[in-house]
């Protein structure tokens, strides 16, 4: 005759098993909202926003306007109507600025306006 083997059959384990679940769901949902979308994985680390980034910005689209700088693989194009804007944007900022400005800000909107002046009328020559 065949032996009756007792199968014993723990219920609580998926008792255990969802409760695990709740308790990952739970760290990961703090996790999430103590990162704010800057600290992900994914995230691009963009500069401050302030006045040294603006200035930057500006100056770079100066220089593309003018082919110092182009998409590569291309020949850059010139647009020396387009440069002469971006110029005439930061001596506005120059201008409207005048007096609010840190040393370090005013020396370099100088500089950048120097330099990008300097390098229009070279090129339109």
């Amino acid at each position: 005759m065949a032996e009756d083997k007792k199968i014993i059959v723990d219920e609580d384990w998926k008792q255990k098993a969802q409760k695990e679940k709740e308790t990952l769901k739970e760290k990961e949902e703090e996790q999430g909202k103590a990162e704010t979308p800057a600290e992900t994985k994914d995230a691009r680390k963009l500069p401050q926003g302030n006045l040294s980034s603006l200035l930057s910005m500006l100056a770079t689209q100066a220089m593309f306007a003018m082919g110092l700088i182009g998409e590569e693989g291309t020949e850059p194009k010139k647009d020396m109507q387009l440069a002469k804007f971006q110029i005439d944007i930061l001596e506005s900022l120059e201008e409207k600025t005048k007096g609010n400005l840190t040393d370090e800000e005013e020396k370099m909107l100088k500089d950048i306006l120097s330099q990008l002046r300097m390098t229009f009328v070279s090129m339109s020559k």
